[in-house]
């Protein structure tokens, strides 16, 4: 821009120059001299002028780019401070403002991360409350004589441990599935044996309560599974499904091929559940009958279920009528290959 500007002026006093040659009246270098002047002066004045527009260009700039970036440095400052409900303002499409978005975008991921740490805080203060306050009033009893430390009274401080001990596993093992660290371990299992081994460990505990345990499974279930992971799967749905249902009842565990899918069915002859606690039972801490029922259980063990199967890429689905039982359907992908 400078040489073209300087190319306009230069042709301007050459033009002078040559009117002036034509015209006569002046010495020729007279005329070299006021020609030599006219463009130092041209050159001058343009050059300083160029650099007054650059540094005024740069100024605009500097403060368009360093403004955003000032104020996403106070705004992290802020975040960093705990103050997790401030934003960038955005405007554009440029890089500073995709810079401005990902800083947003974080600070409603820590919020929100904060809010679940918070919930699972006072949740996991309110499920250890219960069993501590039970412990400490039979302790008190039996210290100032008002009970005798009977049989019945053991046992029941007995299972109040027992709790606490499920709910202290429960939550080590959903941080272990929430952690970023977390891999599965997948490798081609048959299904129907996964759900024997874990049937053969619960088979004890609903002989003792009565209920029966059936496994319909009459042919191989091949997946592409991590086994243990998927015993834990298992567990926790025969563990929910004894403790649903009453003596007489009965527990039927199916597997079976749907297309690319593989199905597992849990079915008992329980309670049931009515629709509004349906949608609710995957959350942390979550027990059917006024959120919180005491039945022994923690209320993290669907919310295990359904991490798992979900790092799986299945899904898990539950059908309930109240009075009448509640099914169960957890689907895995099939590994491709169905016999063997």
């Amino acid at each position: 821009m400078t040489g073209l500007i300087v190319l306009v002026e230069a042709h301007f006093h050459f033009q002078m120059y040559e009117r002036q040659i034509k015209e006569g009246g002046y010495a020729v270098h007279v005329l070299n001299v006021h020609l030599e002047q006219a463009l130092q002066q041209s050159v001058g004045w343009t050059s300083i002028g160029m650099v007054i527009l650059a540094s005024a260009v740069s100024v605009y700039v500097a403060r368009r780019i360093a403004g955003p970036l000032v104020e996403m440095t106070r705004t992290a400052g802020r975040m960093a401070a705990g103050e997790l409900d401030v934003r960038v303002a955005v405007a554009g499409r440029d890089e500073v403002a995709e810079l401005g978005r990902a800083l947003n975008h974080l600070a409603e991921s820590l919020a929100c991360q904060e809010d679940s740490r918070k919930t699972m805080t006072a949740d996991i203060a309110h499920e250890l409350r219960t069993p501590l306050a039970t412990l400490k009033s039979h302790l008190e009893a039996f210290l100032d004589g008002v009970w005798e430390p009977d049989a019945v009274r053991l046992r029941g401080c007995y299972e109040e441990i027992e709790r606490l001990i499920r709910l202290v596993r429960d939550v080590e093992a959903l941080a272990e599935l929430e952690a970023p660290s977390f891999r599965l371990q997948p490798t081609r299992v048959n299904l129907c044996e996964v759900l024997g081994r874990a049937l053969a460990l619960y088979r004890p505990s609903y002989f003792q309560k009565g209920v029966d345990l059936e496994l319909e499974c009459t042919e191989p279930v091949w997946a592409e599974a991590d086994p243990e992971r998927l015993t834990q799967v298992f567990t926790n749905l025969l563990s929910n499904a004894l403790k649903a249902t009453p003596q007489g009842g009965k527990v039927t565990v199916s597997a079976g091929n749907a297309g690319v899918w593989r199905v597992i069915r849990v079915r008992d002859t329980g309670r049931g559940m009515p629709p509004q606690e349906v949608t609710r039972v995957f959350e942390r801490f979550y027990q059917v009958g006024q959120g919180r029922s005491r039945d022994g259980g923690s209320g993290i063990g669907l919310t295990i279920v359904k991490r798992i199967v979900d790092a799986h890429g299945g899904r898990v689905q539950i059908h309930s009528e109240l009075g009448k039982g509640t099914v169960v359907r957890v689907d895995l992908p099939g590994c491709g290959r169905d016999d063997e």
